[in-house]
């Protein structure tokens, strides 16, 4: 997998101009989930912090019915809270896992920071057990940060 080639491809899509900020975002996840076979659902949450949830904002990928998340609840709501990345080998072993496929095995969610502070996070699904590693994690806190500057 060429992640050098895909990074490129996100600056391009971060840098066009006349294109709305979830339309960019939603530009990505297609980009992501097209190209890397493992990622079959791709998908941003942002955070209402006063609420304290997180609301989906573009994905691609089947529809899922979880477009609002408590904080703490489910792996992204671990992260909201945590501020840190979470790796899930095996969502079955998970005791706060909200399933949203019963074909998705393994999970990745990497929070996306604005000026230090967690704005939302980039949520990978894969139908695939073990599928993400550390340098899944890397590279999409890199591409994370590529996308922070749509919120400055």
């Amino acid at each position: 997998m060429d992640y050098t080639a895909l990074k490129i491809k996100v600056t391009d899509i971060v840098s066009q101009s006349g294109l709305l900020c979830e339309d960019k975002l939603l530009k990505i996840c297609h980009l992501l989930r097209d190209s890397i076979d493992y990622y079959d659902w791709v998908g941003y949450y942002f955070a209402n912090h006063e609420r304290r949830e997180l609301v989906l904002g573009p994905y691609a990928g089947e529809a899922t019915d979880h477009v609002v998340i408590p904080f703490g609840k489910g792996i992204c709501g671990q992260v909201a809270v945590s501020n840190q990345p979470f790796l899930v080998e095996d969502v079955a072993a998970q005791d706060n896992y909200i399933s949203c496929n019963i074909q998705v095995k393994s999970e990745i969610v990497v929070p996306l920071f604005v000026a230090g502070k967690n704005i939302g996070q980039i949520d990978i699904d894969s139908n695939v057990k073990a599928a993400f590693t550390a340098d899944d994690q890397q590279f999409l806190e890199e591409i994370n940060q590529m996308v922070s500057v749509l919120f400055v």
